[in-house]
């Protein structure tokens, strides 16, 4: 089996490695191609603008100077084109990507340009506390059996698998829950106005919000009682309640 493996906290990230340590685990025939730099929150943005250039970081690991999304195509079109992979696993993310995060993430996005391509794709993240410390021993733990058991499955072929990893030791997990996306009710983001040495404005955008107790079975639930959520997206955003209220109107 081969294995592309991608994300978009860049090929630098410690999340990459210890993603690459999980890919191992599956198959000896491992290949990363990931962002030169930091992609966070890019979600499916494409470089249509200007050439991109790929870099040779070590064996069967590339840079390339774009998204997520630039990633999983260039490699799987043409620095795998002789034979694609089996399997792509995008991240492991530094912080959880659940609810709305879903529809932002890069990570995410890196995992559905695969399941556009035709490959099977699995995105994964873990909760963080200190930012520089992610406990990535929880994934490395857990994810292996659990990716064994997807691919086992099998699934269908407009679906992604969104896993994510709970914020304790990996002898703390409580379980693995299959999950919805959820959603949060007060959470907000912010701009904040700053002053550079020169007197000039720039801008931050921030997050502000309460905790909350989300709905049973979702994936927020899941991560809040220590369970890693295992939930499966698609890029079919319809509402059809909405659509059926409106059908006679047009």
């Amino acid at each position: 089996m081969r294995i592309l493996c991608s994300n978009d906290d860049s090929i630098n990230a410690g999340g990459l490695t210890a993603l690459e340590e999980i890919a191992r685990e599956l198959s000896d025939d491992v290949w990363t191609v990931a962002p030169e730099v930091d992609q966070s929150g890019m979600a499916r943005s494409i470089t249509l603008t200007r050439p991109l250039r790929i870099r040779k970081v070590g064996h069967q690991r590339y840079a390339v100077d774009g998204t997520p999304t630039d990633c999983v195509q260039l490699g799987v079109e043409h620095l795998l084109k002789d034979k694609k992979p089996d399997l792509i696993l995008s991240g492991i993310n530094n912080g959880q990507n659940v609810a709305e995060d879903v529809t932002m993430s890069g990570t995410i996005a890196a995992a559905f340009q695969g399941m556009t391509i035709g490959i099977p794709s699995i995105a994964l993240s873990q909760v963080r506390l200190d930012r520089n410390k992610p406990p990535y021993d929880v994934a490395t733990t857990h994810a292996p059996k659990i990716i064994r058991t997807l691919l086992e499955r099998g699934w269908p072929k407009n679906v992604v698998f969104n896993l994510n990893f709970p914020l304790c030791a990996p002898d703390e997990v409580a379980g693995i829950e299959l999950t919805q996306q959820g959603s949060r009710d007060n959470l907000e983001l912010f701009v904040e106005e700053r002053m550079d040495m020169r007197q000039r404005r720039y801008y931050w955008f921030g997050f502000s919000g309460k905790p909350q107790q989300p709905a049973t079975g979702t994936d927020i639930h899941a991560l809040m009682n220590n369970k890693v959520s295992v939930t499966p997206l698609h890029l079919q955003l319809t509402d059809e309640p909405t659509r059926e209220m409106f059908k006679d109107a047009f």
